[in-house]
């Protein structure tokens, strides 16, 4: 039901519908489409999209689909946080996806270079892309500085791997930017395609599970499908350069 096409498919409001749904599974097919317009802060003609856009007709039949898919695909019980993280791997279970990944694979075998990029938990994950990559025989380097110089000679013929949850980050953007203006090739791995930095990418792979934050504003949003996108093309490297 929740394919990464249909998922990729949805606007910013409709996103916000799916994440409450992701996250109040029991509670939404008892409730209305004013009550789960009004939970999830969207109108009621954005909620009828919602349900459109995953090939319902209207937001009864949604419910409907929604029980059987429950029922069929869910678990008994799951662990706290385990349900976005099971959506996302359901979702990304398709010859699409994978297509999507071996693309990408060719992009980064033609480049002579691979420079991954991150700020924050996600500048942890730009170090960890670029010693499995090497690990694999690919030798990447990476920026965890998002005011790091970008210059002509590092650019070249050069794939930025840019990593970042919100794809808002002014300074990440600012930096991508920078690998732009350079002639270098830009992959964004973000948790949405209609984020700037996904915009301002050559190519993006989104993972769509919904961000969460705590008092202060430090984000804990799961990392795993991250890890699992760049073990993937890790490992679809290697059996190409092998």
């Amino acid at each position: 039901m929740f394919t990464h096409s249909a998922i990729a498919g949805l606007n910013t409001l409709e996103m916000l519908v799916y994440n409450f749904v992701i996250k109040n599974r029991d509670k939404v097919m008892y409730m209305t489409i004013r009550e789960l317009a009004d939970a999830a802060g969207v109108s009621t003609t954005t909620v009828l999209r919602f349900c459109r856009k995953l090939n319902c007709e209207g937001y009864s039949e949604f419910r409907v689909r929604f029980k059987l898919y429950l029922e069929q695909n869910e678990p008994p019980q799951a662990n706290f946080g385990a349900s976005e993280v099971i959506s996302f791997f359901k979702s990304v279970n398709n010859d699409e996806f994978d297509k999507l990944l071996d693309n990408t694979v060719d992009i980064i075998l033609s480049s002579e270079r691979i420079i991954f990029v991150g700020a924050g938990t996600s500048g942890a994950l730009a170090k960890y892309g670029a010693r499995f990559f090497s690990n694999i025989g690919k030798f990447s380097n990476h920026i965890d500085d998002p005011y790091f110089p970008v210059t002509n000679d590092m650019a070249k013929n050069a794939l930025a791997i840019v990593l970042s949850v919100s794809g808002e980050t002014e300074e990440i953007l600012r930096f991508a930017s920078q690998f732009s203006l350079h002639h270098c090739k830009v992959l964004s791995i973000t948790s949405h395609e209609h984020s700037r930095l996904a915009k301002l990418a050559d190519f993006n792979i989104s993972w769509h599970v919904p961000q969460m934050r705590i008092s202060g504003g430090y984000d804990i949003t799961t990392q795993i499908p991250v890890i699992y996108i760049l073990e993937s093309l890790g490992r679809k490297l290697a059996k190409k350069i092998a």
